[in-house]
């Protein structure tokens, strides 16, 4: 049986230019048989190329031998649960529907497109991270405005909150689930930072890929470790007293640093910057710049101090 765009009776086509946003609809209380299905030769004209005339399509192509399929059919699960109906997942066997699949072009899984108004709109190969299909899908239907937390977002809450033990236990779990993912080890190394295994924490990042190593976020992780290194203990800082000379000045603000108080240490870098240039060669700049990267390029202390630094310079 052909599989044809059910307005021109041609083939499955892309989206014509000048096609943008897929439009969102029966969001709320359908019950998940109802946007949760399994299609085959008998069923897929209707629920995924005559169905996606009335709303979005999500059609996952998979195989009970993919390891990376059994990874992201629950996330596609959960997704089309949370948006309550506003797409239907249509759950594709292609060791069952090899006709179906190659129709499609199908040459691996999983393979996930999103049908709209009977065209092919987007689509994704691999197993993708949740946060990832979450942005994938914000590009074409609104978020569910109660969504659940992200399992990064729970990580973040967790390092927020001085919980690093919770962080580190849910990237060790994300790291297992996606081991080719290997932003998940970087942040794991983070946690690891923040609950003071810095042994382990380097080895992880030594250990990652030669192309992941120098990464922006992995150069992060490296400098907060090099930090917590290179700075005085709290010890030697108390012991400094009233002291308020530029070495006295650079120890408090890299100590502040090292123990994640990096407001603080930039306001301290930044006034000894102001006040003394030449101390330790122009080092209160050079040291704002690793905390930059500790930090990334977007976080709002990098676009605020960064500014203020640049004002101090020209």
């Amino acid at each position: 049986m052909p599989i044809i765009d059910p307005r021109t009776g041609e083939p499955l086509t892309s989206p014509q230019d000048g096609d943008t946003n897929a439009s969102q609809t029966n969001a709320g209380t359908q019950d998940a048989s109802q946007f949760i299905v399994d299609v085959d030769i008998s069923n897929f004209q209707q629920v995924v190329l005559e169905g996606s005339m009335q709303g979005p399509v999500l059609l996952d192509s998979w195989a009970s031998w993919c390891e990376p399929c059994k990874n992201l059919m629950p996330v596609l699960e959960k997704l089309a649960h949370e948006y309550g109906g506003a797409f239907t997942l249509a759950k594709l066997n292609i060791e069952d529907n090899q006709e179906i699949a190659t129709q499609l072009g199908i040459r691996s899984v999983p393979d996930v497109k999103l049908i709209v108004q009977g065209q092919l709109y987007d689509q994704f190969q691999g197993a993708l991270p949740e946060s990832q299909i979450r942005e994938w899908l914000s590009q074409y239907l609104k978020a569910p405005e109660a969504a659940e937390a992200t399992p990064e977002e729970k990580a973040q809450q967790a390092l927020d909150a001085g919980d690093a033990a919770t962080a580190r236990g849910i990237y060790e779990t994300l790291v297992k689930e996606w081991p080719e993912h290997y932003d998940y080890q970087i942040e794991l190394a983070g946690a690891l930072v923040a609950e003071g295994n810095a042994a382990d924490a380097r080895a992880l990042l030594d250990n990652l890929p030669p192309e992941h190593r120098d990464t922006p976020k992995a150069r992060g992780v490296r400098a907060r470790l090099d930090f917590g290194e290179e700075a005085p203990s709290a010890e030697e800082v108390a012991a400094l007293g009233e002291r308020d000379d530029s070495e006295a000045q650079f120890k408090r603000a890299l100590r502040q640093v090292a123990d994640g108080h990096y407001e603080a240490g930039l306001d301290g870098l930044m006034a000894l910057m102001k006040t003394d240039r030449t101390y330790g060669e122009d080092v209160a700049r050079k040291t704002l710049l690793r905390v930059f990267d500790a930090l990334g390029a977007d976080h709002p202390l990098t676009v605020a101090y960064r500014r203020r630094m640049f004002a101090l310079l020209y």
